[in-house]
């Protein structure tokens, strides 16, 4: 079966574990040239590297964090310097904290809105420059959460409510230049951070499976699935779109 990205470069940010690993892995087995940025964990970038070329793909892991205008900067000079352009962005570094509205510091929301919000503009603009007059694909990394945010989300959510708004202006803000952008809305999805914080295994996952249809929590590879439909030309008339990719989740 010929493979739906052959040649396409990619970078995916935060890709160094979870649903960014494997969006990554996806890529690369459908023949993109991955650019793996990671902001800390080089050890887990340069395993998805390693995956991606074992399997006979190409890709590279590149240090920087996306609120970091400089990093944003080098991360590209990086990709075009590897792989001469770009195709596709796939802006998925993102951070979560989840307290009760009294507990909520300045610290904490920047640190948010600046990974999460203005790190995905910054990219956004690096990824124009390389796209250039040949148009590209640009897939957010959203969340349930702006559609359906729970109690002590409300930072985070409101982060993903923004970068949301950020696809639909933006869709029509490209209009005529062949550049494609989505927002890609995970559920409830087991991953290292999930794990880290307690929800697997806890009650308040129970909660979740019992209100959702498919009866489980995604996978990793239940989204990078999606992302590479949105990346390939089988969604060439996609675009301004926000997909919940969920399971069928009722809200909480």
């Amino acid at each position: 079966m010929a493979k739906r990205l052959t040649g396409k470069v990619t970078l995916v940010t935060g890709a160094s574990k979870g649903i960014g690993a494997s969006i990554a892995a996806h890529f690369g087995a459908e023949g993109a040239k991955v650019v793996v940025n990671y902001a800390s964990s080089k050890e887990g970038a340069e395993k998805v590297v390693k995956q991606i070329t074992d399997a006979g793909g190409k890709a590279i892991a590149v240090q920087g964090d996306v609120s970091k205008e400089a990093d944003v900067n080098k991360i590209f000079e990086e990709t075009q310097k590897a792989f001469g352009g770009l195709d596709i962005l796939v802006n998925n570094a993102g951070v979560f904290e989840y307290l009760p509205i009294e507990q909520v510091t300045a610290d904490s929301f920047h640190r948010q809105f600046n990974v999460n919000v203005l790190g995905s503009i910054f990219a956004i603009q690096g990824a124009l420059k390389l796209f250039g007059d040949k148009g590209g694909n640009i897939i957010n990394i959203s969340s349930g959460s702006s559609r359906t945010p729970i109690a002590t989300g409300s930072v985070y959510s409101a982060t993903n409510a923004a970068l949301d708004a950020i696809t639909i202006a933006l869709y029509k803000e490209f209009s005529g230049r062949n550049i494609r952008i989505n927002s890609l809305l995970p559920g409830a999805i087991e991953t290292e951070g999930t794990h880290t914080n307690g929800f697997i295994g806890s009650e308040f996952e129970a909660q979740v499976i019992a209100n959702t249809a498919l009866g489980r929590i995604g996978q990793p590879e239940d989204i990078a699935k999606v992302a590479v439909f949105l990346a390939s030309d089988e969604a060439g008339f996609v675009t301004g779109e926000q997909i919940f990719v969920s399971g069928g989740i009722f809200g909480l």
